[in-house]
């Protein structure tokens, strides 16, 4: 069986980091399920338009 999740590497723009991170905090969640978040908020609006 395949994995639901699957581990990258990308490069991200500090400042941005930054940002996401104190988001992240904010909302307490994980960087990276809040990077989640975002991608998948941004790719069903795609899907709307």
């Amino acid at each position: 069986m395949k994995p639901l999740k699957e581990k990258i590497s990308i490069t991200i723009d500090s400042d941005l980091l930054e940002q996401l991170k104190a988001e992240a905090e904010k909302d307490d969640r994980s960087l990276s399920q809040f990077i989640n978040l975002i991608l998948r908020k941004y790719m069903k609006s795609l899907n709307e338009d």
